[in-house]
């Protein structure tokens, strides 16, 4: 379904300020749609002048559709819809007595011209189906005041307002809680989710009559309020803009604030306001920050530890007699080593994945730099974020692959300043085709013994690398002779 901004600008005239003005009104168009029980639909004056396109489209969560079907991005033509016709030729709200019938369902219709710097640039339908019209209860007729209130700022060119919102993404809607204040801030009309959040808070009365800032002032202390100016503003529904009382501390409640200036005529007439009980949404982010703090924390301490550990194997290898087992334990550091630089790696992460690239860069150092050989690996391609039961097998993989290329692809030189020797290149590539990630290790050494066979070969290292990419990783590995002359390893691995 395309954008409001793509259809202006491939089917209107509209400027691009005319376009930030539609946003901003599609931004907050679910107040006017559950306040007036109504679907929405915002006209766009084609370009040709032959008809409307439909830029945005809003359903009620307080009633029943209108309509069944999306209609953004259609197009209808001028005659079709007399009553858009008229509110933007004669820039007024035009109303229609008659309802039409959509599908066997009567639908009343009113359409508000939106005017911006004196220009009418879209026209708002408003259609309300009358199947589920009753007769109004005292709520009722309170929101059906407040949209046409709001519809009469939008023919007028006053809504939206320029002020300064913060945008909360769990912002209040309509049925949270919703109040109703006069132009002094004192609460003219109170629904009873809003009478129940000021209960939370410690109201043992009733709302309406009290003047907001005051009272909120009275219930909640200061370090759980906003400053005075932004708490009389919201509250006093001097503002567009919205608030949080009671954030940040353990206990109590936290609620968002959210306030709409009413000026129909131009004057301000009061304000909508409306509240959102958000305690358990803070508590629940509270302890979510706790657990990514405390997952950080293990993983910096596993990697301390097995820091500890590599150290204490470095050392032994250092004291003992035998070759072979000096090797052994050498062998057994950098796979330790491998596993603590993804441990890192996560510890420093928010959440529980990690760049690859960055890691497989400090493999390829930790090879190369205790090689006899001068090899030097390049890395072409980009294995992207990996979540960390993928990244330490995988990392260990990687190892392994790496340094069977080092040490029996290329044999060990002592360079001189006579002979540096030639180094050799290690390619080490990665690349994402669709749920499947292909990582090849290329080395332009002496290649695979003859005869040659994966599953038969007694090597320790080669074995892990096979169990870790079947077992761990789901994956497939394959291992043969290098287009370049050398070893190529070849690993798919399926990723979520």
């Amino acid at each position: 379904m395309p954008s409001l901004p793509v259809i202006a600008r491939r089917h209107t005239d509209l400027d691009d300020d005319d376009i930030e003005w539609l946003q901003r009104i599609l931004a907050d168009w679910q107040i006017i749609a559950d306040l007036s029980f109504a679907d929405l639909v915002m006209w766009l004056p084609a370009r040709d002048g032959t008809g409307y396109w439909a830029g945005g489209q809003m359903r009620p969560t307080t009633g029943p559709t209108a309509y069944v079907d999306d209609v953004v991005g259609t197009f209808t033509a001028i005659g079709r819809r007399p009553l858009v016709d008229n509110a933007f030729a004669l820039g007024r709200i035009a109303r229609e007595g008659d309802p039409e019938w959509r599908d066997e369902v009567p639908v009343r219709v009113e359409a508000i011209p939106v005017r911006r710097e004196g220009r009418v640039i879209a026209v708002i339908a408003r259609n309300t189906n009358l199947l589920g019209v009753r007769t109004p209860s005292r709520l009722e007729i309170n929101y059906l005041q407040t949209a046409g209130d709001l519809t009469k700022m939008i023919a007028a060119g006053l809504f939206p307002a320029p002020g300064q919102r913060s945008d909360h993404a769990d912002s209040p809607r309509v049925g949270d809680g919703f109040l109703r204040v006069d132009a002094a801030g004192r609460v003219v009309y109170a629904s009873p989710n809003a009478l129940s959040v000021y209960r939370k808070l410690g109201l043992t009365g009733d709302l309406a009559g009290q003047l907001l800032t005051d009272l909120t002032r009275e219930l909640v202390p200061p370090r759980k309020r906003p400053d005075e100016e932004t708490l009389s503003a919201v509250l006093g529904a001097r503002a567009h803009r919205d608030t949080e009382i009671g954030s940040g501390t353990a206990d109590g409640v936290a609620l968002i604030v959210r306030a709409v200036p009413l000026m129909p005529d131009g004057e301000r007439i009061g304000g909508l306001i409306l509240l959102r009980d958000v305690t358990d949404l803070r508590r629940r982010d509270r302890e979510l920050i706790t657990k990514e703090a405390t997952i950080r924390e293990i993983h910096h301490r596993v990697k301390n530890n097995l820091q500890t550990v590599a150290a204490l194997l470095r050392l032994q290898a250092r004291r003992i007699g035998s070759a072979e087992a000096t090797l052994a334990l050498e062998e057994a550091v950098r796979r330790v080593g491998s596993i603590a630089i993804v441990h890192e790696t996560l510890s420093q992460a928010v959440e529980e994945t990690v760049d690859f690239d960055e890691i497989a860069d400090r493999l390829a150092r930790l090879v190369t730099d205790v090689g006899l050989s001068p090899v030097q690996v390049r890395r072409e391609g980009r294995f992207g974020m990996l979540v960390s039961e993928q990244a330490t097998p995988l990392a260990m993989v990687v190892t392994e692959l790496l340094q069977n290329a080092v040490e029996h692809g290329y044999p060990p030189v002592e360079p001189t300043a006579e002979e540096p020797g030639a180094p050799g290149e290690i390619v080490l590539s990665a690349h994402r085709r669709a749920h499947q990630l292909e990582v090849s290790i290329d080395d332009d050494g002496r290649g695979l013994p003859e005869g040659f066979d994966l599953d038969g070969s007694p090597s320790l290292g080669l074995s892990i690398v096979k169990t870790l990419v079947e077992s761990e990783l789901g994956g497939h590995l394959t291992l043969g002779a290098s287009p370049s002359g050398g070893t190529r390893a070849d690993l798919s691995i399926p990723l979520d």
